[in-house]
């Protein structure tokens, strides 16, 4: 017999499962394009943080030339380069040509930004792809491994493997890498991107792209891109190491969790091999946290790109940009930290844009 209250209860909205919020397209759009106008607010402040603090050391004239010229004539290249002006005068000067695309003319050398940005950041884009090759290389096999040999030794060993790599300075690395390879093997090249045969060789390309290894490769010859390969090997270890060990630790990580789920308990139940559970189950959920941390880790490596270009030679942004700050060349400096601010933002827009697409738990 159902009474008056059994059916009220039966009825009232409560027991009805409420229906799933479905994504719109509208959502992902309005998504994607607050995330891509973020840039904008993102760039100007670095810009702007990095403008004034890099005229707190005083300017770069007198600097390179306080003890050599006389109080007048220090003053006169001052005026000519407008750094007597005040600064909040400077600031929405340059403001106002990088607005019009034009970052200004290098004061050591002459060079326009531009130039510089287009000559050097080739070289610099080509160390982080490398360095994110042997990131993942390394990094996801290793994860897998510490994940299927969970608090075994294997386990124990690739866990200190992993934080030796993140937690070891990048020139660390890199001079123990020339220690060993360079001058005790002998193995690889010590420093630059090529050898002086291999870049008169390169030389008779017509319309050279920034890319040494592409031009390579349009060449056509075996030995002008063995040349090319092997001055890359140690650098994109060296930077390769610290995002590696942090795959290693997010991948054995997610992976764990991973494999203690029910449904490849289910998959376990039916007889499924461990390690098919491994690469075929287990895998692609481990790799999500990689995607999303991605654009976290691309500013980390052009961080590290700093002092691997440094250490050897590599002559990219990172490289100039050491250059530049030890001359307080302020124009130049301003152009490449921006540069490198808008590889970082627009790295994190496509990782924030991806993840939303593979991972559900993402909301837009």
């Amino acid at each position: 017999m159902t009474t008056g209250l059994d059916t009220e209860v039966e009825n009232t909205p409560a027991s009805t499962p409420a229906p799933r919020r479905k994504r719109s397209g509208g959502g992902l759009g309005r998504y994607i394009l607050v995330r891509f106008l973020l840039i904008i607010p993102t760039v100007f402040i670095l810009m702007t943080v990095v403008f004034f603090l890099m005229r707190i050391t005083g300017d770069p004239i007198t600097a390179a030339l306080g003890g050599r010229l006389t109080p007048d004539q220090l003053a006169q290249r001052r005026a000519e380069a407008g750094y007597d002006r005040p600064l909040i005068v400077q600031y929405f000067d340059y403001l106002g040509g990088v607005l019009q695309g034009d970052f200004g003319m290098s004061y050591t050398d002459r060079t326009p930004v531009t130039e510089i940005l287009t000559t050097y950041g080739g070289a610099t884009f080509e160390l982080v792809v490398y360095a994110v090759v042997v990131a993942l290389v390394a990094g996801v096999p290793l994860g897998m491994i510490a994940a299927r040999t969970r608090d075994r030794w294997p386990d124990a060993v690739l866990r200190v493997v992993a934080i030796l790599g993140y937690a070891t300075p990048v020139f660390f690395v890199g001079l123990l890498l020339k220690l060993v390879f360079s001058a005790g093997l002998g193995w690889l090249p010590v420093a630059g991107r090529i050898s002086t045969r291999g870049e008169l060789t390169m030389g008779s390309i017509l319309n050279p792209s920034p890319f040494y290894l592409l031009d390579a490769l349009r060449l056509g010859r075996v030995d002008v891109l063995i040349d090319v390969a092997s001055h890359a090997v140690l650098p994109a270890i060296a930077l390769g190491v610290l995002t590696g060990g942090i795959f290693l630790r997010l991948v054995r990580t997610n992976m764990i969790g991973t494999l203690e789920m029910q449904y490849i308990d289910s998959a376990r139940s039916r007889g499924v091999s461990e390690s098919r559970l491994t690469t075929r189950h287990a895998l692609r959920p481990a790799l999500i946290p990689i995607v999303t941390v991605m654009g976290m880790q691309i500013a980390m490596m052009l961080g590290g790109a700093v002092l691997t270009e440094t250490t050897f030679e590599w002559n990219g942004l990172g490289y100039m940009l050491a250059e530049y700050m030890k001359a307080r060349d302020y124009v130049a400096v301003q152009g490449i930290v921006m540069m490198l601010a808008v590889i970082v933002a627009l790295s994190n827009f496509v990782v924030d844009v991806v993840a939303a697409l593979i991972d559900p738990r993402v909301r837009y």
